[in-house]
Order: C-alpha cells, then sequence, then structure tokens
C-alpha cells in the first residue's frame, strides 16, 4: 500500500467512528420528551406539597403559641396560594415548551422533506 491510499483508509475509518460516536451520545435534558400524565403529576405534588407545607406551619404555630384554629386556618389558605402560584409557574413553563420550536431531531423534518 502507498501512503496516499493509507491515509485515505485512515480518513474514512476516522470518519466512520465519529459518526458512530455521535450516534450514541447522550442527549441533553432539554431534549426529553415528558408524557402528559408527568407533567399532570408534576402540577399535583406542586399544589399538595404547598397545602402540606402551609397546613404544618399553620399547626406548628397554633401548638406554639396556643391558638388552635387560627395561623391553621391563614397558614393552610396560604399554602394553597402558593402551591396555585406554583402550578400556573409550571402550566406557563410547559407551555413556552410547547410553543417553541422543537431543537435537535431529524435534519429531513428540519428542511421540510
Amino acid at each position: 500500500m502507498t501512503d496516499p491510499e493509507q491515509s485515505e483508509r485512515l480518513a474514512e475509518l476516522e470518519a466512520k467512528i465519529a459518526k458512530l460516536k455521535a450516534k450514541d451520545a447522550p442527549r441533553p435534558h432539554q431534549e426529553e420528551h415528558y408524557s402528559q400524565a408527568q407533567m399532570a403529576w408534576r402540577m399535583v405534588i406542586e399544589l399538595v406539597a404547598g397545602l402540606l407545607i402551609g397546613f404544618g406551619m399553620g399547626y406548628g404555630l397554633d401548638i406554639l403559641l396556643g391558638t388552635m384554629p387560627i395561623f391553621l386556618v391563614i397558614f393552610t389558605l396560604l399554602g394553597v396560594a402558593a402551591g396555585v402560584k406554583t402550578m400556573m409557574r409550571s402550566a406557563a413553563e410547559i407551555q413556552q415548551g410547547i410553543d417553541k420550536p422543537a431543537q435537535g431531531g431529524d435534519e429531513r423534518a428540519k428542511n421540510g422533506d
């Protein structure tokens, strides 16, 4: 074999190796697609977490100060409000992800083929 043939074959081999490595590379987190059920569970958990944190804080303050229903009611309502606010923020984040065009993916789909 001559030297130009070897360098040509070596270049072809390196191109094949690079192509295979690129195929197996992990995708960034943004490209993962979440199902509707996962998004719904996330929102439910955020709402319940806000409610439970507010309830716990109110109950703790009532026990500590000896005023049973006052702080329990106030902080439970504040917890619900915080949970709804967090839920709405998550819904807006999900909506932005839907409105934004997909990044990555198939080259033919991008070109309209």
